[in-house]
């Protein structure tokens, strides 16, 4: 998932944000928000639907036509944000963060602030979202019985269950970026031992979601279907949508997985403790390219020198007490240097900070991991 960072918004609520979406409301302190691609998704839907609507209401007017088309967009969106709250609300309920939910142009987005640590509890989160859009479409089918046929509302009723299903089966398709793909690696990773193996596997079947979507559509324009423009619209946007999420999703398993062979002590720096009252720039002289940890008389740790805000300090005051450039040490900064190799890269690119102190099993510092020499480091091995 998309790393994103949130803005408070004091006591007043932003109607737009900075990362481009309007906040329609919170869920469990998850913000829900609406993108401007969303609309743009949905006047093509109102587009390509209003005709098919006159087709099977030919009693219908145009005006009705088009009210109709609006309302299955809406309800299409509405399906969206049902499906994606079942996933939102099952990541909370095992324990898993999620920075936002997000509707985009036709679909939407649950961004987990977490990798699940275990393939049950991603089997579980991906099946939660196509098992509410599956419960909406089979109660509003079971609604259209009590419901006179052949009228708007019948066709409201009828719009509402389709939606839902098309939302539920659709994601059930076994590939990434779906939940279907999601599913194929928590059964590939459960059976392995290995995620990366599952996230091949389900990378693969998106590109064959991709391919098939495109031959529905152009199979619907060579046999004259009457919904083959809708077709054909929501099938290219949906496979582009599959193939950049499929890509997507290879590159953070890259990004993640740590390499055979690389060991954490080749990007550790050595660690050095100096009182947190020396001078600045003796601390930053004395730094050299290591870690170092600012000690007060009374032994505790002031944090970890910051270099770039030593650098400034020192350029005008180099007397001043080192800790006044030091960066906190947190419980989330602090890794074991037993840690696995995975471990270590998802609390690096969970946690907001530049460095990180390494401790051996007994607690006493054994160097320094700066994000820099990772990323680096990960690079180089995944080329």
């Amino acid at each position: 998932m998309a790393a994103t960072s949130e803005q408070g918004t004091g006591g007043t609520r932003q109607a737009v944000r900075s990362d481009g979406g309007l906040l329609l409301f919170r869920v469990a302190g998850v913000p829900v928000l609406l993108a401007p691609s969303w609309w743009i998704g949905s006047l093509v839907v109102v587009v390509l639907y209003a005709p098919l609507v006159g087709r099977l209401l030919p009693d219908a007017s145009t005006l009705t036509s088009w009210v109709l088309a609006g309302a299955f967009a809406l309800l299409l969106g509405l399906s969206v944000l049902a499906h994606e709250l079942g996933h939102c609300l099952a990541a909370l309920r095992l324990g898993i963060p999620v920075r936002r939910l997000r509707l985009f142009l036709l679909g939407g987005l649950s961004e987990v602030a977490r990798t699940p640590k275990r393939p049950v509890h991603e089997g579980l989160v991906a099946a939660a979202g196509p098992a509410v859009s599956l419960l909406l479409g089979g109660f509003c089918g079971l609604l259209m019985f009590a419901v006179p046929p052949d009228g708007a509302v019948w066709m409201l009723v009828a719009e509402c269950a389709v939606a839902n299903l098309a939302v539920g089966v659709f994601n059930l398709l076994p590939g990434l970026p779906l939940d279907g793909g999601r599913l194929v690696r928590a059964g590939v990773w459960a059976a392995t031992g290995i995620r990366a193996k599952g996230t091949r596997a389900a990378v693969a079947g998106g590109g064959i979601v991709a391919a098939g979507l495109l031959v529905w559509a152009l199979w619907g324009l060579a046999t004259g279907s009457p919904d083959r423009w809708l077709r054909l619209g929501v099938c290219v946007v949906t496979a582009w949508f599959v193939i950049l999420g499929a890509r997507s999703e290879l590159a953070a398993e890259t990004r993640r997985t740590w390499p055979d062979g690389l060991d954490l002590g080749e990007l550790v720096r050595p660690v050095l403790q100096l009182p947190a009252e020396s001078p600045v720039s003796d601390a930053l002289a004395a730094s050299a390219g290591r870690g170092v940890v600012l000690v007060r008389a009374d032994g505790v740790a002031a944090g970890l020198l910051d270099t770039g805000a030593a650098e400034r300090l020192a350029s005008t005051s180099p007397h001043a007490p080192a800790e006044l450039a030091a960066e906190p040490i947190r419980a989330e900064t602090v890794l074991l240097a037993s840690e696995p190799g995975e471990d270590v890269v998802e609390r690096v690119r969970e946690t907001a900070a530049w460095q990180f102190l390494v401790v051996d099993d007994e607690g006493r510092p054994a160097g320094v991991l700066r994000r820099d020499d990772l990323r680096a480091a990960l690079n180089r091995r995944t080329r």
